[in-house]
């Protein structure tokens, strides 16, 4: 097959996604008072409602609405505040009652969209003059629109034992868990506006750190409470009609959700160039294998036999109710970024980072608050940089070993000589590198005895600088941290011998 850059100067990927999240933050089912859980022994958190019993009555979860509603709200969505749930009819065991409470063509959240920045290698997946505009170092903004946001309930876990990576394919039985059958869960579904891989990609993330700082699920996508569905479809670049899409199941990875799309892809093109048909199915992402397989053909919106569920009343979401859900939301991923950056400073990408993620985002603001604001940019550079290695660092001590660096009291390679020997103990780093010798000197006079002593007896390379070999700043640097016993700073001892080597 060909590499996806040769296919996609013909052909355009027309992508759409469908995301299920998990509202795994709550306390109880949506139609019933079972409790959510995922690592209770299988079946024991079910009940009549869960089960399909007959003449059992569904009841919502209230807080369930509210956190769609705030899932809208983040994502620009109009809320509407009429609508009802349906029943969407299918036959298999993960769903005792043989059919699947969900919305209809209404949902509680419809029309929203989201801003992509997508930029480094990613940006170049996207051909040129393929409508965006792209900036001058190849980062472009792709606006996403969202169709919908609706509410269901989730399906039981099957899990079919001696498959092949665990699909019913050869699988010598299968076992069902109602445990979470019924566990609230939303639905996105996208615009068939995403035209490449890495788009997709990214959407997902910021999806998942928009879900993440809201509150409502843990998007686990190991774990499965963050699903997502792929819809691809090809057509001649210039075409405006869609071509036939496919859909993929089994993404359970940002990795896997762009390798299943860059392979579908592909595979799409070689089957087009060769006069062959592309059916509208579902298919299998093998990660393993690095491939797509068939599991069967398509579902249409007539098979489920869609029809108003008759014991749920419909819902009417009054203002006061919106509101409620509007003042709970916090401040957003992009938002936080952008305030990192007019406040501190701070790296585009290393704000970016670390308010995507609010647990690291708290932490950042406590050490912050540690270290001052005048420090926050080194702040950053540990929690991007340093922090990831490290789990039970406390805010006070990322605090501590920001303000060290910023005092050039340490290098980065000590910095994690000192995190690794506090980090179980909770000893401040400052007061580890006092009582180790480690802390650098600055007394220009001190350092600048140990240059003029380095450049004296270092004749030859002094030479090699003045004959334009300036590489050789980095040996005499080693030469005076060597002679200093390693208590000077580099940065300074560079300064230095920059700055006599030009005189």
């Amino acid at each position: 097959m060909k590499k996806l850059a040769e296919v996609l100067k013909d052909w355009e990927a027309v992508i759409g996604l469908e995301v299920h999240t998990e509202l795994t933050t709550l306390e109880t089912k949506m139609f019933c008072d079972c409790k959510l859980s995922h690592d209770d022994p299988p079946n024991t958190n079910v009940c009549p409602v869960c089960l399909g019993m007959p003449g059992a009555l569904p009841v919502p979860n209230e807080k369930a609405i509210e956190s769609i509603v705030m899932a809208g709200l983040a994502t620009n969505c109009e809320i509407q505040r009429h609508s009802m749930f349906y029943r969407k009819h299918y036959f298999y065991p993960d769903m005792a009652k043989n059919f699947q409470t969900t919305q209809g063509p209404v949902a509680f959240c419809m029309h929203g969209h989201l801003d992509l920045e997508v930029s480094g290698e990613g940006a170049k997946e996207r051909p040129d003059n393929t409508g965006v505009e792209k900036n001058s170092d190849g980062s472009y903004t792709a606006p996403i629109r969202i169709l919908r946001i609706h509410m269901e309930e989730d399906a039981a876990k099957m899990v079919h034992v001696g498959g092949e990576e665990g699909r019913i394919t050869a699988a010598t039985e299968s076992l069902v868990d109602y445990n979470r059958c019924g566990t609230p869960l939303i639905e996105l579904v996208t615009e068939p506006d995403l035209r490449t891989p890495e788009e997709a990609r990214l959407f997902m993330e910021k999806l998942r750190e928009t879900f993440l700082t809201l509150g409502i699920s843990d998007c686990s996508l190991e774990n499965g409470s963050m699903r997502c569905d792929g819809n691809i479809s090809l057509r001649r670049r210039g075409e405006t009609r869609l071509g036939t899409k496919t859909e993929m199941k089994n993404i359970n990875s940002f990795k896997s959700l762009h390798d299943a799309l860059e392979y579908e892809i592909c595979r799409q093109a070689e089957v087009l160039e060769e006069g062959g048909i592309v059916y509208q199915e579902t298919r299998h992402w093998e990660p393993s294998h690095k491939r797509t397989v068939v599991m069967r053909v398509k579902e249409t919106a007539d098979d489920y036999r869609l029809f108003p569920d008759p014991d749920l009343a419909p819902f009417d979401l009054t203002d006061e109710f919106i509101d409620h859900c509007q003042a709970r939301i916090p401040e957003l991923p992009d938002a936080k970024r952008d305030r990192y950056i007019a406040s501190y400073g701070i790296k585009r990408s290393d704000a970016a980072q670390i308010a995507g993620d609010p647990t690291r985002a708290a932490e950042f603001e406590a050490a912050v608050q540690v270290a001052g604001d005048k420090v926050a940019e080194t702040v950053a550079k540990v929690m991007v940089n340093l922090v990831p290695s490290y789990e039970t660092l406390s805010a006070n001590q990322i605090g501590s070993i920001a303000s060290l660096l910023a005092e050039d009291a340490i290098t980065f390679a000590q910095a994690r000589e000192v995190l690794d020997a506090v980090q179980e103990s909770g000893e401040d780093p400052a007061a580890y590198v006092d009582a180790h010798g480690m802390r650098q000197s600055t007394d220009t006079d001190a350092l600048a005895a140990i240059v003029d002593e380095v450049l004296g007896r270092c004749v030859d390379q002094v030479q090699q600088y003045h004959d334009g070999n300036k590489k050789v700043l980095g040996y005499l640097v080693g030469q005076c941290m060597k002679a200093a016993k390693g208590t000077g700073n580099p940065k300074a001892f560079n300064k230095m011998l920059s700055e006599k080597l030009e005189a």
